[in-house]
């Protein structure tokens, strides 16, 4: 037996996709693929709800989809759940691809939908044409072994750790989802916009892929095995690296540090990297010239759009990028509570005969309340700023007094300064109060000022 059905049958089972008795959630778009995935998925026994996205990008095109699958579910006898997009406005406003955008909107939408049905998995209707393209769009612009498997039968849901996406027509070509939808006399709407080879993938499908067909009939299913035998060698691959990486790697509050000694002991240093490094954003062009550098002093540094990599003392270490770049004006004492979610007290008392001063905490500071005149101002280190270092003699520059107590170039571009109305730095943030600043015998009143995470 080899009916389409079967086939599905088979690889849902084979990657234990969906349970016997499990109820789902069917993103309808109206075409071919995800129409044969409803209509296979019923002929198995399965329970499912459809959800259609309208997301206005089409015209009229997009209300004859939407009425498509309304009436089809209707017919069918499947509940039918829809919900409709302003996608130009988010992308615009988020400032990212129509495309992404919509993907962004429609998971969203089902994680929340299947939340409220009770749902536990998504079907979605990659096929195996689909995860072709996937591959050879990784491979034109560059990737590692990971990128030549193709899509993924599962997945966890980006936006919710307890929702699946499936794929159960990953086993099929469009060719044999057209030719089974012939067979039953259903219906399809088509997208005009994937006719038009105006974006990379439907160039590969409407050029690329074709003349490699005519150069070999079987191209697009020895792609498809290439990149399930290369699935195998990945899981093994990956379990290695990954064993290496606990060993050179090591994880700290906000950052990732990879000990280069021990990395270029490794077999494959660049493999290593990239698994490091990809899921943090940085490119392969990128994640190779790191590899190429192994051997630099401390400073170089790499960005991806999301964070900061930086050799320092013979490691690489990886921060996020958005980190408060704020600055902040304290007008006189009190509670501050800043947008990054840290808390400045600012209090001032007098200075009485049982007095202790506090020296053991970096995020308390005690100053000559006397001395330091509001507003205050929190902010990051700028070229060029200069303190007198509590205990030394004479000023130094911030930026050479934290070399000297080998800060790396992250944190030095993360370091805060507390300065008084004068402009002079009283605190370099949890590091050393300035001497001008401290509290003597003399002293009267004391500016106490605590940070609470």
């Amino acid at each position: 037996m080899n009916s389409f059905p079967h086939i599905v049958s088979q690889y849902i089972s084979q990657h234990a996709l969906l349970g016997n008795d499990e109820k789902c959630l069917v993103a309808l778009s109206g075409g071919a693929d995800s129409v044969a995935l409803l209509r296979v998925l019923l002929a198995l026994g399965y329970a499912v709800h459809a959800v259609h996205c309208n997301f206005h990008l089409r015209g009229e095109e997009s209300d004859r989809d939407e009425k498509f699958c309304k009436d089809l579910c209707e017919e069918l006898n499947v509940p039918f759940h829809v919900t409709h997009f302003d996608t130009k406005f988010y992308a615009e406003s988020h400032k990212v691809s129509i495309e992404m955008a919509a993907r962004t909107l429609r998971y969203r939408y089902f994680d929340q939908l299947a939340a409220s049905l009770g749902i536990e998995k998504i079907c979605v209707a990659h096929h195996r044409d689909d995860s072709v393209e996937t591959i050879l769009m990784n491979l034109i612009r560059g990737t590692g072994i990971d990128g030549l498997t193709g899509i993924k039968p599962r997945t966890k849901s980006m936006y919710s750790d307890s929702l699946i996406i499936v794929r159960p027509l990953l086993c099929v070509s469009r060719s044999g989802i057209e030719k089974w939808l012939k067979e039953l006399g259903q219906k399809f709407v088509v997208d005009s916009t994937n006719l038009v080879d105006d974006v990379v993938r439907n160039k590969l499908r409407l050029n690329v892929i074709p003349q490699l067909v005519e150069i070999n009939p079987s191209a697009i299913e020895n792609i498809a095995l290439t990149a399930e035998n290369l699935n195998q060698t990945a899981l093994v691959a990956n379990d290695a690296i990954g064993k290496t990486c606990q060993q050179i790697v090591s994880h700290k509050e906000d950052r990732t540090v990879v000990s280069l000694s021990e990395l270029r002991q490794t077999m494959c240093p660049e493999a290593i990297l990239f698994h490091v490094l990809k899921p943090y954003g940085f490119k392969p062009s990128q994640i190779r010239q790191i590899a190429s550098n192994l051997n630099v002093q401390s400073g170089r540094s790499w960005q991806s759009k999301t964070h900061d990599a930086s050799v320092f003392e013979d490691t690489l270490i990886i921060m996020p990028a958005d980190f408060d770049k704020k600055s902040y004006t304290f007008p006189m004492p009190s509670k501050y509570v800043l947008s990054s979610g840290l808390v400045v007290r600012i209090s001032e008392e007098e200075i009485t005969q049982d007095f202790v001063l506090e020296k053991n905490d970096p995020n308390v500071v005690m100053l000559d309340a006397d001395l330091v005149k509001f507003p205050l101002k929190l902010r990051l280190t700028e070229k060029g700023d200069r303190f007198h270092p509590l205990g030394m003699k004479g000023t130094k520059l911030v930026s050479d007094f934290l070399t000297d107590r080998h800060v790396s170039l992250l944190d030095k571009r993360r370091q805060y300064v507390l300065t008084d109305s004068e402009g002079n730095i009283v605190w370099v943030v949890s590091l050393r109060p300035d001497h001008r600043f401290r509290i003597t015998e003399k002293s009267k009143k004391v500016l106490k000022i605590v940070l609470v995470d």
